[in-house]
């Protein structure tokens, strides 16, 4: 079939689900829990519930009402124990599973206690999920209301960072399974694709986070356009009746300090909540040397929701955030010297509406749209060297998206579509102040702007089947791109598993077919013939979107219902494989892509959620990363324009970190007090020194002898990285549900240099933070 006769049948099916299921949600795979409690007459009965899911190192309390009902949202898919409780009368415990989106009802008949049964159910029974077709990785509320981190607005990412496969970059850009510029966030639903590192958006709040699930494999067929690896973002809406809040201030090195306020308020079927705060700190990146040389950043963040039950069978949700981030670019040696001064700003606003109705028992409709409007800012003092650059970008998105989830019998099924329209704006000036540091022939000055719109539809279907001990995930996504390029992709999907309950263990294997967009940041510039005149060579070629075939096999294995093993061996292969590069030397970075890329590599995960006062994990990747020329895609000047379509060489990606280990082991030393080490060793990333001679001496004055000691320029990489930490923290009063807790962690005790890349002069050389103390005081009420 033609390409056009592909696209006509996917907007027939587009027009069909829309037809069908009206406008827009957005990626979930989680359900939700509809609970009535009764005594044996059938009077309702208000009563206490407890759910745990040691699989998704979930622990959750909340309660019925008078009415005998209780509602328990944003639980992700897969065992659960649910205790129901009330003074009088014999628990009742059972497991439950949360497999599709349709809520489950679960009706409960509180007996006597004078004639109590007594059923033995323990959370160990939920440790491996029997139905699971791949490796979900799972950061529980403990972990992520524990978490202290050594720079603002990065504990969340560092979480992620914690689980195989995951490795920062310089300046908090994660990179899963060595992929650049595609990792997909999706926040209550609302998918984000762009970058969200620190340096290009505001960061998230781990303690704004009720769950977070992470994927690098066995992709349903809803998720699309990044996916490297995909984090799945929950906030908390179960909060109890009444006025509840929490506020947290802290501080720490690099004269950090931040601050923060959550308010709920749920009266009937009427939820409302709000939230705001900031940070400020004197490391906000990560710098190019050790004098840590303008590196201030601060933020301010508000957000609010609410959300109605409109009826037993429809619920409503909007919600408004804003947020603000503005940071100084760091200096290397030179340019502090120079006095230059780079700043940035980053703002952000988002709002969304939500709509959910149960059709039936078994049907559940939901609908969701959103309007983002982003911006970023940079400017350039005079001094700055050896280029003044300034540039203004941007987009204002609007989302919309259908599902209609349903189950029957052996069968979880999803259809739906959705749809991005993004009009991009971006502009660029510069001046160079110093010509030594450029090829000949480069245009002294230089002034860009362009505008364009970006349309992105998608629509897919999906299965998830159970066949006694085996299950079956299956799909089918077909994308639609028009931006700079025109294209469109069909992306099957399918992942296959087999439980063998003697044992405990889990084995499963995925294929995902990946069509992933290229990174939006810089896109029109990299493109726009205007840059023609940059340079007597040029050379341009359009960013196709990347093409990917993944596949995985693994194993999920349950020990003494205490400690689980995930092993996973995993490859991908590319065509078109995404990178970045920057122009000249303005720190601007924009996407690039080359013939192809192989990855390849295997992940181990060994997690204790409980076991007597102990829990903990140790994780270790090994993988192997080799991209293939020629270039196919991007802006290129001076001499790389004249051999980049032509040089058809291999070369390691420059995310090929070949051995990470992490663990962390916590002690609950008493009810109210515990402790936690961790560690983490990184092999070390390749070095990129470009094609010409390497002058040791100019480097040694520009870095110093510390820095270049952790460079191995033999070998073309930087040197094995080592971090040692350590946290605490005590409950100072407790109460219901009014606490108030201290959290200490102290970040690289050995206080060792550790570079996290080395890219010569102005292209990326980044530094890991030295040894430092953070606290933090939290109250909830």
């Amino acid at each position: 079939m033609s390409r056009a006769g592909l696209w006509r049948v996917a907007l027939l099916f587009l027009g069909l689900v829309l037809l069908c299921c009206a406008r827009a949600d957005a990626q979930r795979e989680s359900g939700e829990l509809h609970l009535e409690v009764q005594d044996q007459q059938g009077t309702p009965v208000a009563a206490a519930a407890e759910l745990i899911s040691e699989a998704n190192q979930l622990r959750r309390n909340f309660f019925a009402d008078s009415d005998g009902r209780a509602t328990a949202q944003d639980l992700p898919f897969g065992l659960y124990r649910l205790s129901v409780t009330h003074v009088g009368f014999a628990p009742n415990v059972q497991v439950i599973e949360i497999r599709s989106e349709v809520p489950l009802n679960v009706n409960v008949t509180l007996g006597l206690a004078s004639v109590e049964t007594n059923v033995q159910v323990t959370a160990s029974e939920t440790l491996v999920d029997p139905n699971r077709t791949s490796t979900v990785n799972t950061l529980g509320s403990q972990m992520i209301q524990e978490e202290v981190p050594a720079q603002p607005g990065r504990g969340l990412l560092d979480l992620v960072d914690s689980l195989p496969g995951w490795l920062f970059e310089a300046n908090g850009v994660l990179h899963p399974r060595e992929s650049e510029y595609q990792v997909q966030f999706v926040v209550d639903g609302l998918p984000l694709t762009e970058n969200r590192s620190p340096a290009f958006a505001a960061p998230f709040e781990a303690g704004e986070s009720d769950s977070v699930r992470v994927r690098t494999a066995g992709y349903p067929a809803e998720y699309g356009r990044k996916l490297g690896g995909v984090v799945e973002i929950t906030t908390p809406k179960n909060a109890p009746s009444g006025l509840h809040g929490q506020v947290e201030a802290g501080g720490g090195s690099f004269a950090s300090g931040d601050a923060d306020i959550g308010l709920s308020y749920t009266r009937g079927r009427n939820y409302l909540s709000a939230s705001g705060g900031g940070f400020e700190s004197d490391r906000y990146l990560d710098p190019p040397v050790l004098g840590n040389y303008t590196n201030s950043g601060s933020s301010g963040t508000f957000s609010s929701s609410y959300a109605r039950e409109l009826s037993d069978h429809d619920r409503i949700r909007i919600a408004l955030s804003r947020d603000v981030v503005d940071f100084l670019v760091p200096n290397e040696l030179l340019q502090q010297v120079a006095g230059q001064r780079q700043s940035r700003e980053n703002q952000e606003t988002t709002g969304t509406a939500y709509y959910q109705r149960t059709m039936a028992t078994n049907l559940l409709l939901d609908v969701q749209g959103s309007v983002r409007d982003s911006s970023a800012q940079l400017s350039s003092n005079p001094l700055s060297m050896p280029i003044v650059v300034s540039q203004q970008r941007g987009f204002r998105e609007g989302y919309i998206r259908t599902d209609l989830a349903g189950h029957h019998r052996r069968h979880d099924w999803k259809i739906g579509a959705d749809a991005v329209f993004t009009p991009v704006h971006e502009a660029l000036q510069y001046v160079i102040t110093d010509a030594t540091q450029f090829d000949p022939g480069v245009q002294p000055a230089f002034s860009f702007s362009d505008r364009r719109w970006d349309r992105e539809e998608s629509a897919f279907v999906q299965d998830q089947i159970r066949l006694g001990s085996w299950n079956v995930s299956a799909g089918l996504r077909f994308d639609h791109y028009s931006f700079l390029v025109d294209e469109s992709a069909w992306s099957p999907r399918v992942a296959v598993s087999r439980f063998f309950s003697s044992s405990d263990l889990l084995i499963h294997a995925s294929y995902d077919r990946a069509f992933q967009t290229p990174a939006i940041e810089n896109l029109l510039l990299a493109s726009s013939p205007q840059l023609d005149s940059l340079s007597p060579q040029v050379l341009r070629l359009p960013v196709k979107p990347s093409l990917g075939n993944f596949y995985e096999v693994g194993i999920t294995k349950g020990l003494g219902g205490k400690l689980r093993i995930d092993a996973n061996i995993f490859r991908r292969d590319f065509r078109d494989f995404a990178d970045d590069d920057l122009l000249l030397n303005t720190g601007v970075s924009f996407p690039i892509a080359f013939a192809s890329a192989r990855i390849e590599g295997e992940e181990l995960r060994l997690e204790v959620p409980r076991w007597g006062r102990f829990s903990g994990f140790l994780s270790y990747a090994n993988q192997t990363g080799t991209g293939f020329g020629p270039i196919t895609g991007g802006l290129f000047l001076g001499e790389e324009a004249g051999t980049a379509i032509t040089d058809t060489s291999s070369f390691p990606i420059s995310q090929d970190q070949r051995n990470t280990f992490r663990g962390r082991l916590r002690l609950q030393a008493l009810p109210r007090l515990w402790f936690a080490v961790g560690t983490e060793y990184g092999s070390g990333l390749p070095v990129d020194l470009g094609g010409g001679p390497v002058d040791y001496n100019f480097l040694l004055s520009q870095y110093g002898a510390s820095v270049l000691d952790r460079v191995n320029f033999a070998r073309g990489r930087v040197r094995s990285s080592l971090s040692l930490d350590a946290g605490a923290g005590v409950d100072l009063y407790r109460r219901d549900l009014r606490t108030l807790t201290l959290l200490i962690q102290t970040a690289n005790l050995t206080d060792r240099v550790n570079l996290i890349n080395f890219a010569s002069l102005f292209s990326g050389t980044a530094i890991a933070p030295p040894r430092s103390v953070s606290a933090r005081l939290r109250a909830t009420f």
